[in-house]
């Protein structure tokens, strides 16, 4: 599903960085937790500055839980093949990722708590196999506390995320920094 090669991000995580998620239905701005998540941080910078996640598209919707997306499988389907759970000309969405991955951090991150709005890594059984795949909560979700990574948090943009389906598009994802 994911990489098996670990990844040390070489993005050089400051502390200070938002995510603008940028989506066909609207603006999302996640501040991203540095100091508690350093790695995941890293990698989603470094992917969104790469233009990784332009031009994705959420692949799972599952209502009061989660939605989904950063897979690259999506990134040649159409909006309508992705919400039909088709397959796409580099397999199922769903199956995709960066061709590495990254440690998990929910051990270690005081801040690894899934309440609404919170964004986290999505991974395969291997606690260590996240890549680029991230969801939001759709509402609190502190079963997942013990086993997938918290990296952010939603200041703006809780309604565009409880709007979003699959098939919607990643526009494009900018990390700025506010203090």
């Amino acid at each position: 599903m994911f990489g098996k090669q670990l990844h040390t991000p070489e993005y050089d995580v400051v502390g200070d960085e938002v995510a603008v998620i940028e989506t066909s239905r609207g603006a999302i701005r996640v501040r991203l937790d540095g100091a508690g998540a350093p790695i995941h941080v890293g990698n989603f910078c470094e992917l969104a500055q790469m233009g990784f996640y332009d031009g994705l598209k959420f692949h799972r919707h599952v209502p009061g839980f989660v939605i989904q997306g950063g897979c690259p499988n999506t990134r040649d389907m159409t909006p309508e093949q992705v919400a039909g759970h088709q397959m796409g000309p580099d397999g199922m969405p769903g199956t995709g990722g960066p061709g590495w991955s990254i440690k998990g951090e929910f051990a270690t991150n005081p801040n690894n708590s899934h309440e609404d709005g919170a964004l986290a890594m999505a991974r395969a059984q291997d606690p260590d196999s996240a890549g680029s795949q991230f969801y939001f909560c759709l509402g609190p979700q502190h079963a997942l506390d013990s086993g997938y990574t918290v990296f952010g948090q939603t200041l703006e943009g809780k309604d565009v995320i409880a709007s979003l389906r699959e098939g919607d598009v990643i526009e494009r994802v900018q990390i700025v920094h506010e203090a």
